[in-house]
């Protein structure tokens, strides 16, 4: 079953077109969403929310179509992006204190572990938390009602490498004890090294690769060579190219191709998911 489905989405602004024909996002698995700044990650994920109007197009969240309205659906997603709305001058047991009743499955229980966990003191105001001490409470406020979809907008970037270990491992937690669905865009994509079972990359308003992650990083291969070798017929096959006086180094997705081609003449590097984006939204082939 899929968790979410997305079909014909569209959205138009001034200078940037959003256009997403298909996309299905399994349910318990983490999905993670790449692309660079400005390729419509936020846009995508406010769309799916309903916090954006669609010029045209369907957002499903487990098959049923989603319009922002329907509570039943709504009081399952957990979301974490850039604004919260809470009261800046409130103090955090205040904040929890009126949002858990909107939740029939707020666990508190769960939210003590977490606050513990992340060392956050409830007494404390949130305007007065460091940007990372705020992004670690709503990151327990999105858990702690036991989402079964979770939504995230680049939730670990004001996070120190280890807390967004932390982080990583509470998402790995509600998968396994609530069969919950993460999908979250960022450009730390060694986070998606370790716990990502699915990637979609993005660029300029279209998903140009969208796969299981073990796929995506076992078809794709890093080809280094001397340029004579590079020729019309050679260097189509490449996602792009960069070229020095040293030499030519580039991305294909078709290894057996490329061995056809070059055989034992050059050299052959796995790739990592920051060298797939690079590659294919360098666009200098």
């Amino acid at each position: 079953m899929n968790a979410i489905e997305i079909n014909s989405l569209r959205k138009d602004f001034d200078n940037f077109s959003l256009k997403i024909e298909d996309l299905k996002i399994p349910q318990g698995f983490v999905t993670g969403f790449i692309g660079p700044n400005g390729s419509g990650k936020t846009t995508t994920i406010k769309l799916i929310l309903s916090m954006l109007r669609r010029d045209s197009g369907i957002v499903k969240l487990f098959n049923q179509e989603y319009e922002g309205d329907d509570l039943s659906l709504k009081e399952q997603i957990g979301y974490v992006g850039e604004f919260n709305g809470y009261l800046q001058e409130s103090k955090l047991s205040r904040i929890k204190k009126s949002l858990c009743l909107f939740y029939r499955d707020w666990d508190e229980k769960l939210y003590k572990k977490y606050m513990k966990e992340f060392e956050l003191n409830e007494n404390k105001i949130y305007r007065e938390l460091s940007k990372g001490q705020q992004k670690k409470f709503d990151i327990v406020m999105t858990l702690s009602h036991r989402p079964k979809i979770i939504i995230m907008d680049e939730p670990t970037a004001n996070l120190d490498p280890l807390v967004r270990n932390e982080v990583l491992e509470m998402l790995q937690e509600r998968i396994e004890e609530d069969n919950a669905t993460v999908f979250f865009s960022t450009h730390i994509t060694s986070d998606l090294d370790k716990i990502g079972d699915y990637l979609v990359f993005i660029y300029k308003g279209k998903i140009f690769l969208a796969d299981d992650k073990d796929s995506i990083l076992q078809d794709h291969i890093i080809v280094k060579g001397k340029n004579e070798l590079l020729q019309k017929d050679t260097e189509d096959i490449f996602i792009s190219v960069n070229k020095n006086t040293f030499g030519f180094e580039g991305l294909v997705k078709n290894k057996e191709k490329a061995y056809e081609l070059f055989g034992e003449e050059v050299v052959y590097d796995k790739p990592n998911l920051e060298d797939i984006l690079t590659y294919y939204t360098r666009g200098n082939k």
